[in-house]
């Protein structure tokens, strides 16, 4: 644990704050970090374990030197052992995978002890597969103790990469099982015949890292944990519901929805922690002019990749977070050709780690992580959950994540052996990212978001209730346990032709099998394979939805430090093909957007104003790429396309403003449609604030006279088929949203609008029009004091 007296820990690693000194020092480097944030470290409190806990897992986890478990261990051992369904939200390295996994174990020996049969299984979830790989290296090294024999305690792996011939031998032998929402979905409750003696034996399943389940994968994977509840209940079992989360807003409640069984909330950390130094970081104003002559700033990648660089130089085990699976690669190819200027050895210790990778390289990564050969990794969230990285120093956030939940989470990945860590958040040149680092309180003074899911979305539903009635004919008694709406979408899917009803239930009626019907991560469609043209070797994939914007004829391609232009995307057999190249530039796709209000369900006045929610028809269509500078972002031109427009259903919050108060924000005609279109960029921005979303979950658009209402309209929507909750947390947060969004554009230093304020990323109409001053006019109308 690193001491403020020190400058080294007893590890001989550097103390976060020397670090952050270092990384300060050089010209005009101290003037960017906004703020810094100490945490001190805390003691840690011990418990014993509930004295039903078997000696010989005590036992086990004293051998793997953990002579007594910390209170909240305890409490949630307590609860597991009583039957009682319990999520543990603690801080990362807080030690929740031992707070479940004793009491699993222990039942798994009792279980190994019955007369006759399998004995007792556990079930384990987790949202990816590398997770699932970790946890088994976990329980596979507790379960090698001599105190707990040899074939009690069988963990296996099972999921898309578990070679069928091992596939059989875990349905009939394993004990605890480790795989995925997905596999769960796809691979085991269509196939529940083959693992009944499995289901009923389940005494515990563990969610892991279930703050994850959030939007509209947390949806769907709450509808799957129902039909996993089903079908346990016809093999006789009731299993308890086991969950890990990272620290988030009511908890129980957030699991509650997700499993649909009552559950008891573990919150008080008790574990023991170094000192974090977390620095808020803001990368300088360049000498250049962007959009409309609006000042840019040095790119958040640009600016981790330097950091990186410096930290890997120091010897440093450093992990930097970005946000999308380019920036990784750029960030890891940046800090290997600085790298190469200082030691022929270093490039070679930093790598990128992103989904769309081949299993294999995957693991080779985890490997060379684990072991220390890799310095410095530039990642996706991909490595944000539980993958045990423990000895990391410090973590890069190349972007806010999201989510204050997911910044924890991944801040939390450095100090996990009880050392002090350093963590920066370096702020992209965005709305909400600009908020943060000039009000730190939003970060550190206010609780993690809610978890926010829609199980009762009829887009996720409907496909649940046909896979559920594939799996088990679907009967009166089984509605309620789908929830509310189970009830009236039945009927609607005898009517497509998908379900059959006869006088002992409901029947799936199709050939193809029911679980094919949906992609529950909710990217919709086949994933298009990108395959390198000269050799036919393939490179990865990226999600159908993804496609139009990322991998279009002549957009650049980004794979293992490589560079590939798309030479030709085939949407029909969904391939893109590929060839190595090395264009100075990055692509931005340019959309074109429509929307129709089909239905409105809440509505609010706001004196003359009025605020929506409700269902929507978005209609957008990739009309263009453009070609910017790799380091400044710079437009060097821009390329039209064909592309077939794509139509979303989905749900929005919207506002309307009448003339009058136009006028009396003096409002001109001619300025309206930047002053909605500001607005609307900047509203955007800041509602990850309030909603458990990242601003590429949602989509807006702002029309000064739309035809559905009559009035100038703002509509912010959910980026997925029938929503995702994020529009409906907004309409019940609108005022503080939008009170924000107003003083995010007014305390912003430009004086026309930029890429910190109200210029967009992912703006279809190339930031065109904005009118900064304007959008503070009008929101000041819209937030003004009313009766209504």
């Amino acid at each position: 644990m690193a001491h403020d007296h020190l400058p080294q820990s007893a590890h001989g690693r550097q103390s976060p704050r020397v670090l952050l000194e270092r990384l300060a020092t050089g010209a005009g480097r101290a003037a960017r970090i906004t703020h810094t944030e100490h945490l001190p470290a805390q003691a840690g409190h011990h418990a014993d374990w509930p004295d039903q806990i078997r000696p010989e897992v005590i036992e086990a986890v004293r051998a793997a030197g953990i002579e007594r478990p910390w209170q909240h261990q305890a409490r949630v051992a307590s609860h597991a052992i009583a039957g009682t369904s319990v999520v543990v939200a603690t801080g990362t390295a807080s030690g929740k995978s031992l707070a479940y996994l004793v009491p699993v174990l222990s039942a798994l020996l009792d279980g190994s002890e019955a007369p006759n049969g399998r004995g007792a299984t556990a079930l384990y979830l987790a949202p990816t597969k590398a997770l699932a790989a970790d946890q088994r290296r976990a329980v596979a090294a507790l379960a090698a103790a001599p105190s707990l024999g040899r074939t009690a305690i069988r963990p296996a792996v099972y999921d898309g990469d578990t070679p069928v011939e091992e596939r059989e031998w875990v349905r009939q032998h394993a004990t605890y099982v480790l795989t995925n929402p997905d596999m769960l979905h796809r691979g085991i409750l269509p196939a529940h015949p083959r693992w009944g003696s499995f289901l009923r034996q389940l005494r515990y399943v563990v969610i892991d890292e279930c703050h994850t389940y959030r939007g509209v994968f947390g949806s769907h994977v709450a509808q799957v944990l129902r039909r996993l509840r089903r079908i346990c209940a016809r093999y006789g079992a009731d299993p308890v519901f086991l969950l890990a989360s990272a620290t988030a807003a009511e908890p129980a409640e957030a699991a509650t929805r997700l499993t649909g069984v009552p559950v008891t909330e573990v919150t008080e950390d008790t574990s023991p922690r170094g000192e974090v130094v977390f620095a808020l970081w803001e990368p300088p104003l360049t000498e250049l002019s962007g959009e409309h002559g609006a000042p840019v700033r040095r790119t958040a990648t640009a600016e981790t990749a330097d950091l990186l660089t410096d930290l890997v130089i120091q010897g440093t085990r450093t992990v930097a977070f970005v946000r999308s699976r380019r920036a990784a690669e750029l960030i890891a190819l940046i800090a290997q050709e600085r790298l190469a200027g200082v030691s022929r050895d270093l490039p070679r210790r930093v790598a990128a780690y992103r989904g769309g990778y081949l299993p294999e390289e995957r693991r080779a990564i985890e490997r060379d992580l684990h072991s220390g050969r890799l310095l410095g990794l530039a990642s996706t969230t991909a490595l944000e959950l539980g993958v045990d990285v423990s000895g990391l120093d410090a973590v890069l956030l190349a972007g806010y994540p999201g989510t204050r939940a997911s910044l924890w989470q991944q801040a939390g990945r450095a100090g996990r052996a009880g050392q002090g860590a350093l963590a920066v958040l370096i702020a992209r040149d965005d709305p909400l990212d600009t908020y943060l680092v000039h009000h730190p309180e939003a970060l550190f003074q206010r609780p993690v978001e809610s978890t926010v899911l829609d199980p009762d979305n009829p887009y996720v539903l409907a496909p649940h209730l046909c896979a559920a009635a594939a799996e088990l004919p679907l009967t009166d008694a089984d509605i309620k346990l789908f929830g509310p709406a189970a009830a009236d979408l039945l009927p609607q899917l005898e009517g497509r032709g998908l379900l059959r009803r006869r006088a002992t239930g409901w029947y799936w009626t199709r050939r193809e099998r029911a679980a094919d019907l949906t992609d529950i991560r909710g990217e919709g469609g086949t994933p298009v394979q990108i395959v390198e043209a000269a050799t036919g070797r393939l490179l990865g994939t990226v999600d159908a939805s993804a496609a139009h914007t990322t991998v279009h004829d002549g957009a650049v391609h980004l794979h293992q430090g490589h560079t590939y232009l798309v030479r030709s995307l085939d949407l029909d057999d969904s391939v893109a093909l590929v060839e190595q190249a090395d264009p100075p530039y990055s692509t931005m796709a340019r959309d074109t957007t429509t929307i129709s209000v089909l239905d409105t369900d809440l509505e609010e006045p706001w004196g003359d104003s009025r605020l929506h929610f409700g269902s929507v028809e978005v209609t957008h269509q990739v009309v263009s790429f453009l070609r910017r500078k790799l380091i400044t972002g710079e437009v060097l031109g821009e390329t039209k396309l064909t592309l077939p427009p794509r139509t979303l259903r989905t749900r929005a919050v919207w506002w309307t403003v009448t003339s009058a108060q136009l006028d009396a924000a003096a409002v001109h005609p001619e300025e309206l449609p930047g002053a909605l279109h500001a607005a609307e960029h900047a509203s955007i921005g800041l509602l990850p604030l309030f909603a458990t979303c990242d601003r590429w979950d949602i989509g807006g658009v702002s029309i000064p006279l739309h035809p559905d209402t009559g009035l100038p309209t703002v509509f912010v929507y959910d980026g997925h088929p029938g929503g995702a909750g994020f529009a409906e947390r907004a309409f019940h947060t609108a005022r503080t949203w939008l009170t924000a969004t107003r003083e995010a554009i007014a305390s912003c230093e430009c004086d026309f609008g930029c890429p910190s304020c109200v210029q967009s990323p992912k703006c279809g109409n190339g930031n065109d029009p904005l009118d900064k001053a304007a959008a503070v006019r009008l929101l000041d109308s819209l937030l003004a004091p009313s009766d209504g």
